[in-house]
């Protein structure tokens, strides 16, 4: 889904053991907000087809940030600067990561 639209350094964080809000992190890039909304857009698609709908989303294209709330899986797309700047891989680095997409 999210590879097949160029989003690039694509983690997903185990983050059961550490937070008691939810069991996963998704964390990925998007170089710009066109490219976040076809990102953002194309989870919501595919995981709608599946029933799965989010219990809250945040953000915009325009700030460089969204979040995607799935309860127990929580999707975060970032502009490269907001990533940096946020660093939520290092601030979650006690969590496991299961997969790490480049």
């Amino acid at each position: 889904m999210a590879s097949e639209k160029q989003a690039a350094d694509i983690v997903l964080l185990d983050v059961g053991g550490v937070a008691s809000f939810a069991d996963y992190f998704v964390i990925l890039s998007a170089e710009s907000g066109r490219q976040m909304s076809a990102v953002s857009e194309d989870i919501l698609h595919a995981l709608k087809k599946e029933g799965l709908m989010p219990r809250h989303t945040e953000g915009s294209a325009d700030s460089g940030w969204l979040l995607i709330d799935y309860g127990d899986v929580i999707v975060h797309i970032f502009a490269p600067l907001q990533r940096a700047h946020y660093r939520l891989d290092d601030l979650w680095s006690e969590a496991r990561p299961v997969v790490r997409i480049q």
